[in-house]
């Protein structure tokens, strides 16, 4: 009898994870990030490898440290799943939300989720997991609905987002580009999150409150996410060893932390008004 080819290939992934996470894995607290045998950057949230990989309940808490809080956010768990391929460390992280959100307007928020690290992992001298603290620098991976949406659908126009909008002209029309810069908001003072879009995912650091800026140059970070059936499913990939100098480095065998953060913009959650959990260990198989 013929075996068809995809179950040829879970049997590999299962044996090979059998055989690359040590017997204790399944006991250990935390985020076990399994080795598969996949190669590129692990961004298929349908692999066959996510339904083998142990998944972690990440209880969130409201955001009550600093204003504006949120006493009570919408997001109550996170599902937390983790992969690496010895080039690549991949984290999928999939909640329930009713309400799909991934227009940004005046008077409307996106769904977002983030994951944070520490730059510098050291067990017993860890960084604030509230955005780290002075000379203790997290890397901060922000997954935005609105930038997927955009992504996979196109920028919005004006009358996308304002359908009763009335323009006659633009500034940039009359003035010169220089002149114009002042009328353009956050594109005039160069804000990276109004730059064009080539992953939905924005990789930032932080040593605390109000430092919260992107990381320079090109980011190491990329994602995907999908809402289906009142669920998000987002997917967050780095490199274990990063370009950048401002990124978290991995290695198969080690460990650090992670922690997460999660928006439901029908909740009108934005900014500090969020849900957040503390950090939890976080290692990747050998």
């Amino acid at each position: 009898m013929l075996i068809k080819t995809s179950v040829i290939q879970a049997l590999i992934i299962t044996a090979f994870i059998m055989i690359a996470a040590p017997a204790s894995a399944a006991e250990d607290p935390g985020i076990f990030a399994i080795r598969v045998p996949d190669e590129g950057p692990l961004l298929d949230a349908g692999a066959k490898y996510w339904n083998i990989a142990p998944a972690f309940q990440v209880t969130m808490m409201p955001q009550t440290m600093t204003t504006p809080s949120n006493p009570n956010p919408a997001i109550k768990h996170l599902k937390v799943r983790a992969v690496h391929n010895g080039q690549w460390v991949s984290v999928q992280v999939e909640w329930e939300d009713p309400s799909l959100s991934n227009r940004i307007v005046v008077d409307q928020f996106g769904d977002q989720v983030a994951v944070e690290f520490p730059m510098f992992y050291k067990k017993d001298d860890l960084p604030s997991p509230m955005m780290g603290n002075p000379g203790k620098r997290v890397d901060i991976w922000q997954w935005r609905a609105a930038f997927q949406r955009d992504l996979d659908e196109g920028e919005p126009g004006i009358k996308d987002l304002y359908p009763n909008a009335m323009v006659d002209v633009y500034p940039d029309e009359m003035l010169r580009a220089t002149d114009a810069r002042p009328y353009m908001g956050a594109v005039g003072v160069d804000n990276m999150i109004s730059h064009p879009k080539e992953s939905p995912v924005l990789e930032q650091m932080a040593e605390g409150f109000g430092t919260l800026t992107t990381v320079p140059g090109d980011q190491d970070t990329d994602g995907r996410g999908a809402w289906k059936d009142g669920k998000w499913i987002v997917v967050f990939t780095h490199p274990l060893a990063p370009f950048s100098k401002n990124s978290a480095h991995f290695a198969p065998g080690r460990e650090t932390v992670a922690g997460f953060a999660v928006w439901d913009g029908g909740n009108r959650e934005v900014g500090a008004r969020k849900a957040w959990a503390s950090w939890i260990p976080f290692r990747l198989a050998k």
